[in-house]
């Protein structure tokens, strides 16, 4: 049987090994090591907080080692999973459709996203969970013509707690994520290694032979016949590039801003997080308790559950591109003049809850969907393969996007790797 390299373990690395294993001999590398949730209780981080400790987010890490807080050279804090699942671990586990680039390129995953309803467990059957407050701002975005939806999750239902700490991992296996599907890959014969960190494919004539890993003792060398790339959009582009492979400067990050205010015992820390969602054309808006704000941003002075907050993510720019370890990424002033669009959007919905204007505040700038820089083309719309890669190499993560979602990609991400998972079988 011939050997798949699998390098990634999220959204687009566990589908594809699901899909690949019984065909292939598959091996997933990981860099990150076996996910753990993070279970230090909240009112012990607020002691921290208030000694002055938490001054800078990227120290996140040194609490909760599956979650990487870098700063581009924009001075964005981008955010990032690291670990078996990768960044669906820390996700809040929202399953939205978004391929209306990918239907403009030709490209049709209905087969592929019936699939996904069927394999994992979506709903968004929660409304009758919500908070009072949560309830009232739905009420507000819909009297306000916003046409709120109740988000679909990916979930099983009857386990979950209502506890809002779904982005440092669920504890009772409430949320569904891509572990899962790695579980299964597992038990039809696939091999985890995580604490891998790969460096590069290596390629000899024209076609790749496997991959090189870096190690604190030094390099090593995994085989395969095919190699497939899910990384992640800052992950898979630095792997390309140390192979030789040129992507193009076209990152987007999607980036994330939350606009609160100061509503006493609103207690959105401990309540679904992002239960409804407002599209609008270059952003959306969700209820959304933003935790690393929260500790690392001194505007966030009141106790959590008196804090009500709204997210913006936007749909940004393809401007940006990943060099080495860096990260270069500034938000156009297209960007910001959006942001602030959502911004004050996001005041009026609060000031219409009855939060005064003196006790709104902004949080952090973050961002945590970088993609695009080997996206698609209507060439490739039937392949899936980029000319630049040899012909047993291919990449099954956001990297594919041609351009920002603006939105959760997660089941989008899967949806495509499916389809990948097609492509590679043709080589078994």
């Amino acid at each position: 049987m011939k050997k798949a390299v699998v390098v990634g373990s999220g959204a687009g690395g566990a589908t594809v090994a699901k899909e690949l294993q019984g065909s292939f001999e598959v091996t997933v590398l990981e860099e990150g090591r076996p996910f753990r949730p993070f279970t230090v209780e909240l009112r012990n981080m607020e002691i921290m907080k208030k000694s002055a400790l938490m001054v800078d987010a990227r120290l996140v890490r040194l609490l909760f080692p599956a979650m990487r807080v870098r700063k581009s050279s924009g001075d964005v804090m981008m955010v990032n999973g690291v670990g078996t699942g990768g960044t669906t671990t820390i996700c809040t586990a929202n399953a939205i459709r978004k391929d209306e680039a990918l239907r403009a390129l030709g490209i049709n995953l209905d087969q592929e996203f019936k699939e996904l309803f069927e394999e994992v467990p979506i709903s968004s059957d929660h409304q009758r969970h919500w908070h009072a407050h949560t309830q009232q701002a739905f009420e507000l975005c819909s009297q306000m013509g916003l046409q709120p939806v109740p988000t679909q999750k990916m979930a099983y239902r009857s386990r979950c707690a209502g506890c809002g700490r779904c982005v440092f991992g669920c504890q009772r296996g409430a949320k569904w994520d891509s572990r899962v599907f790695l579980d299964k890959a597992v038990e039809g014969g696939a091999k985890i290694v995580s604490g891998c960190s790969v460096k590069k494919v290596v390629i000899h004539d024209g076609s790749a032979i496997g991959v090189e890993i870096a190690g604190g003792l030094g390099s090593g060398f995994y085989p395969a016949d095919l190699i497939v790339l899910a990384a992640g959009g800052f992950g898979t582009p630095a792997i390309l590039r140390n192979s030789g492979i040129e992507c193009q400067p076209r990152l987007f990050v999607d980036p994330v801003l939350c606009v609160a205010a100061k509503w006493e015992g609103s207690l959105q820390d401990r309540e679904i997080p992002m239960p409804f969602i407002v599209q609008k054309e270059h952003f959306i808006l969700s209820p959304y308790f933003d935790f690393l704000s929260y500790f690392f941003n001194r505007n966030w002075k009141y106790r959590a559950k008196d804090i009500y907050s709204l997210m913006i993510k936007l749909a940004d720019s393809n401007s940006g591109e990943v060099v080495g370890r860096k990260i270069n990424k500034s938000l156009t002033e297209s960007d910001l003049d959006r942001l602030r669009e959502g911004a004050e959007l996001c005041g009026e919905i609060l000031r219409g809850l009855g939060c005064r204007d003196e006790e709104i505040f902004p949080g952090t700038l973050n961002a945590g969907h970088p993609g695009g820089m080997l996206p698609l083309t209507g060439k490739e719309s039937g392949t899936f393969h980029n000319d630049v890669l040899p012909e047993n190499v291919y990449v099954a993560d956001s990297t594919l996007f041609p351009e920002s979602l603006g939105n959760p990609p997660i089941l989008t991400i899967m949806a495509m790797a499916k389809r990948v998972s097609r492509k590679c079988l043709a080589l078994a």
